[in-house]
């Protein structure tokens, strides 16, 4: 989708996960547009046939063409690895914040054992393979407030393969997504999947993009 043309105050960008669609983030994209008034941009990448090195630079790009003071990501599983990793090498970005919704931050278990099937690598792609199984992130040490949102109901690939510790979202592990340096981290009983048509993960998406924090109850 294409960047809008008219300078807004904020702005958020949304990034899928692996083997999905940009159409994917359109139930997110909805809530914080109608529910929460945000200008949104569902950002579109390939992630299974470019490694991270060429997708950092094609968000890079499309970051650059949206004309907002304030620029926010929002990314679901490898969607948020994929905006920390750019942003670390980012210069000359409008200030944000940035939530990681599901994201394998420090590794993912599922994946390295789907990896070790006959032709599991090649399913993975390559920007997975680099950047959370090769090089995943050890520490977060930008100047942007991150948020994490966990999941807790272990439905999924996960619970195929018991290759993840519990508590689990059925894909990615609470473990995974609690990288040393985020800002704040709330886990959610939602599966990994269903994040994305989760009323409560949208609302605290946008409560930590407007305060820095997650909304405690």
């Amino acid at each position: 989708m294409a960047a809008a043309a008219q300078t807004s105050d904020e702005a958020i960008v949304l990034l899928h996960g692996l083997w999905m669609h940009g159409l994917t983030m359109e139930p997110l994209a909805w809530r914080l547009r109608q529910h929460h008034g945000f200008q949104v941009h569902v950002y579109d990448y390939p992630s299974v046939g470019q490694g991270i090195a060429p997708n950092r630079r094609r968000l890079e790009e499309f970051l650059h063409q949206i004309p907002a003071r304030k620029l926010h990501l929002v990314g679901h599983s490898l969607g948020g690895v994929l905006a920390l990793q750019t942003l670390a090498r980012m210069t000359a970005a409008p200030p944000g914040r940035v939530v990681c919704i599901g994201s394998p931050l420090v590794g993912s278990d599922a994946a390295a054992e789907l990896a070790s099937w006959t032709g599991g690598k090649a399913m993975l792609g390559k920007t997975l393979r680099e950047s959370v199984l090769e090089s995943p992130l050890s520490v977060y040490e930008g100047d942007r407030e991150v948020g994490v949102i966990a999941g807790n109901l272990g439905l999924g690939i996960g619970a195929v393969t018991q290759a993840l510790d519990a508590p689990h979202d059925g894909t990615v592990s609470v473990r995974e997504t609690q990288l040393p340096g985020i800002t704040d981290h709330v886990v959610l009983p939602v599966t990994h999947t269903a994040m994305l048509l989760s009323r409560k993960v949208a609302d605290q998406a946008a409560y930590f993009i407007r305060h820095g924090k997650f909304r405690r109850t």
